[in-house]
């Protein structure tokens, strides 16, 4: 089984590439934004801890995981403080937490761009999995199983299976049924399960889309992954939280996770810490601007979404998040045109006409040949702090002027291409 291939983390930096800027990982796209101000409350609470000198303990303080205990309890996960570790972000503590465990890693196709790069800085192989057709964010039991056996009879080492419950970059949320099976399977193929669940929290439609953790079907074979910049802090506040099993393996992997951050110096700041924690108890302000960024990031993705399938474009329809993944496959003849062949070359191409990123999909370990692009949803809430917090609070966010302007220079764009 060959590895697949993807570029950089996702996170802060340059989105148009030079030419020669495509291959390194810190040319990698940027994370979706939510193109919204930062909560007056979490400033307040940032600011009255930014007297702290004394930096938090590898793994985090008491407070940041007793708060992250009372978060995985109120989604039905009893979690105790010392089966919890934090960190400065996702990429760190995933990093830690995959170079405690050791072996190859199996990841669904597409991923997340920051995944593989990950797995590759720790030296170890890549497995990319086809997901199935319904959602993305978990693989496909059969194929999980058959590149399990196959990898294995070449000599590989497959260990541990990263997957998300709500995705980046497809936007979808697996349905209960699949994530089972493919808990089963991995279970079957005795590989130690990581949960992304980072974008949970960012489920557009909460009373209608059912979201499970492999942590409820596999309790001792699964460790769960939320980075806070999906829906509680501002990306530039970094922070993440892992849950490990409550079983003597899972002591034993938290404490090589805590080795190595405290040997890479990856601790969450202090102040940060605090804003974490207050973020994970999810007091009203902090809750109802989660819920209610998610309804307009959802809004306005079913509204590109209608723009898409308009002019013959595919997409699944977007659950969750702030983006939607979109193949314009369809409109190949149209795009040979203007000169694109393939995502490398979609990627620039789109992303100039629209004036924001659109990652082609050879970023999420995808086929390069395949014309997929992550659209992102924060730039069409409008340009200014102002526009973005009028569509945050208007009953019809797609009535307002910037927000039909951006959606229909979208449309228009598409629409050049079906001509």
């Amino acid at each position: 089984m060959a590895e697949g291939t993807t570029e950089g983390p996702a996170g802060p930096g340059v989105w148009r590439l030079a030419p020669e800027g495509r291959g390194p990982v810190r040319y990698g796209p940027p994370a979706p934004e939510p193109g919204l101000p930062v909560l007056p409350e979490l400033e307040a609470v940032l600011a009255g801890a930014a007297g702290r000198a004394a930096p938090e303990p590898p793994g985090g303080g008491a407070g940041v995981r007793r708060a992250a205990c009372r978060y995985w309890a109120r989604r039905g996960l009893a979690t105790e403080p010392e089966n919890v570790a934090a960190g400065p972000g996702a990429p760190a503590l995933l990093l830690a937490l995959l170079g405690a465990y050791g072996g190859d890693v199996l990841l669904p196709r597409p991923c997340p761009a920051w995944w593989t790069p990950q797995v590759r800085l720790l030296g170890r192989r890549a497995y990319h999995v086809p997901t199935p057709a319904e959602c993305g964010g978990v693989p496909d039991p059969y194929a999980l199983l058959e590149t399990v056996r196959r990898v294995r009879a070449e000599g590989g080492d497959p260990r541990v299976l990263l997957l998300s419950v709500a995705d980046d970059p497809t936007a979808t949320v697996p349905p209960p049924e699949m994530l089972r099976e493919a808990c089963e399977a991995a279970e079957g193929a005795g590989l130690f399960v990581v949960s992304d669940e980072s974008w949970r929290d960012t489920v557009h439609r909460p009373h209608d889309t059912l979201v499970l953790s492999p942590a409820e079907m596999l309790p001792d074979t699964a460790a769960v992954l939320v980075d806070l910049s999906g829906a509680q802090l501002p990306g530039g506040w970094p922070a993440a939280v892992a849950r490990f099993p409550a079983t003597p393996r899972g002591t034993w992997l938290r404490a090589r996770t805590l080795d190595i951050l405290t040997a890479t110096g990856a601790l969450v700041a202090g102040p940060v810490a605090v804003a974490a924690a207050h973020a994970l108890d999810e007091p009203d302000a902090v809750a109802g601007r989660a819920y209610a960024a998610a309804a307009l990031h959802g809004a306005v993705a079913a509204a590109a979404h209608r723009e898409l399938l308009a002019v013959g474009a595919l997409a699944r329809p977007p659950q969750a998040g702030r983006h939607l993944y979109a193949d314009l496959t369809p409109l190949r003849a149209g795009l040979a045109r203007h000169g694109v062949g393939d995502a490398m070359e979609l990627e620039d191409w789109l992303g100039g006409r629209l004036g924001s990123p659109t990652p082609g999909g050879q970023r999420f370990a995808d086929e390069l040949g395949a014309l997929r692009v992550r659209l992102s949803t924060g730039p069409l809430l409008g340009a200014t702090p102002g526009e973005r917090l009028a569509a945050l609070g208007a009953r019809d966010p797609l009535a307002l002027p910037h927000v039909r302007t951006a959606l229909d220079l979208l449309g228009s764009v598409l629409a050049g291409l079906a001509d």
